[in-house]
């Protein structure tokens, strides 16, 4: 199963820089290949000072050795191996009415001392972080989600659309990072499912991304805009970067783990901004935009 789901990421992460090449016009994927000293390694791509992409990166890795510290407490084990590969990617876009987006893809096996498989599962999601809302793009994407989740089961979607909008909460400001999408973890064979079920499942979810997004970019990437606009767009990065760096898993996996730190921040926007005890102005976009991030709404019935 690792074999199969990283030369699908190695694949996928071919099918999603083309795409965005493409879209883009102008920049190109830069890439930098890595390796980890403790095991393992990846290739990560980077897009800067595009047409439509201010900074984005796509990226997959593929690590293993001895469970870090972290992981052997999380497992309440003394000791074991492990393998993780998957596909990550954010895109911050220039123009402040296309929205930012983030996605993953991942697997995990866990050893014993014989090298025999103890447990193993996927994880992964997409959600999507607009600076202004349109409904029809977070109807789109969220549509796009369903779809992939209901050739599987019926109640993926809202299962993991609540579980999607329970973890991307800035809970120190009380609001959501974005308008949500899909996120599920731990997704382990059981009596019912396979774990090669699993693995349809999460390579449904991964092959509609492009589906989910690009229709939005290409809609939005000619909008006229402000410096106004552009102010708004830096401070709500700023709520994007505080939630990756105080509450989002993953980050703190890399940094608890030995990850490569350049990989792991690869997800911050370059440019932000922090006003101090910023409102926007009583019924203007913006107000519209916070008034949904207080209160995730239902964007597909």
């Amino acid at each position: 199963m690792k074999d199969k789901f990283y030369a699908y990421i190695e694949d996928l992460q071919d099918a999603i820089t083309s795409k965005l090449e493409e879209v883009d016009g102008s920049a190109k994927f830069k890439e930098d290949l890595w390796k980890r000293k403790e095991g393992g390694g990846g290739r990560t791509r980077v897009i800067e000072n595009g047409a439509v992409f201010e900074k984005g990166g796509v990226n997959i890795s593929a690590v293993h050795g001895e469970l870090p510290e972290v992981l052997r407490n999380q497992f309440k084990v003394k000791e074991g191996n492990f393998f993780a590969c998957g596909l990550s990617l954010v895109l911050h876009p220039k123009n402040p009415f296309v929205p930012t987006v983030h996605a993953n893809w991942r697997y995990f096996e866990m050893y014993n001392s014989s090298g025999d498989i103890v447990t193993q599962w996927f994880g992964g999601g997409q959600d999507l972080t607009p600076y202004y809302l349109f409904d029809e793009d977070a109807t789109h994407f969220h549509t796009v989600c369903k779809n992939a989740c209901d050739k599987h089961n019926s109640d993926f979607y809202p299962k993991f659309k609540k579980t999607c909008d329970n973890y991307f909460w800035n809970s120190h400001r009380n609001e959501a990072r974005g308008i949500g999408g899909l996120f599920f973890d731990y997704l382990k064979q059981t009596d019912e499912v396979s774990i090669n079920d699993r693995y349809d499942f999460v390579t449904e979810v991964g092959n509609s991304f492009l589906e989910t997004y690009v229709p939005i970019v290409e809609k939005r990437k000619n909008t006229n805009y402000s410096q106004n606009h552009k102010d708004w767009q830096e401070v709500r990065r700023g709520r994007y970067v505080e939630f990756n760096l105080v509450h989002d898993r993953g980050t703190l996996f890399g940094l608890k783990t030995n990850g490569r730190i350049e990989s792991i921040l690869m997800s911050l926007p370059p440019v932000v901004q922090w006003k101090y005890n910023y409102h926007p102005a009583e019924n203007s976009p913006e107000e519209k935009l916070l008034k949904v991030l207080e209160n995730p709404k239902d964007w597909v019935l």
